[in-house]
């Protein structure tokens, strides 16, 4: 429960707000047919809100919708954008370890590659490369003497 809160609460709120905007239609309904003296039928009021919602519903919640849950998924399985960042990022990381960490660097990386293996989401493209795997193995770790 607690891994999908968010998506509980969204729903939460998308369900209470569903709700209200319904039974405050009906009142605001039968107020309007009662000013025009007219009894107010629930199934013309169904095809009003109906139609209503459904405005709603497209002009706002699914342009939201595939916004938000559409960009976080592709994000999230690894389109060519999200790839990019990774991989560069890894990258700069085994070099900066290299350079600081000298011969364990090596080592402190197999480690850390084998705890946090990936299981789901994209494989970086440069994961095991030669470039990835020299990365920063030719920076001179002693800080002091570079200009």
């Amino acid at each position: 429960m607690r891994r999908y809160a968010y998506a509980w609460i969204t729903l939460g709120f998308f369900l209470i707000s569903f709700v209200l905007h319904w039974w405050l239609g009906w009142h605001a309904f039968v107020q309007d047919a009662a000013d025009h003296g007219q009894a107010a039928q629930f199934d013309d009021y169904l095809i009003i809100a109906g139609r209503d919602t459904f405005e709603n519903w497209q002009s706002e919640f699914l342009q939201l919708l595939w916004q938000v849950v559409g960009l976080a998924y592709f994000l999230y399985v690894g389109s060519p954008a999200s790839k990019e960042n990774d991989d560069r990022t890894e990258v700069k990381i085994d070099a900066v370890l290299r350079a600081i960490g000298g011969e364990k660097a090596d080592a402190l990386i197999r480690r850390i590659d084998d705890e946090y293996e990936r299981h789901s989401g994209h494989t970086p493209h440069g994961h095991g490369s030669q470039l990835a795997e020299n990365a920063g193995k030719s920076l001179n770790p002693d800080w002091s003497t570079q200009d």
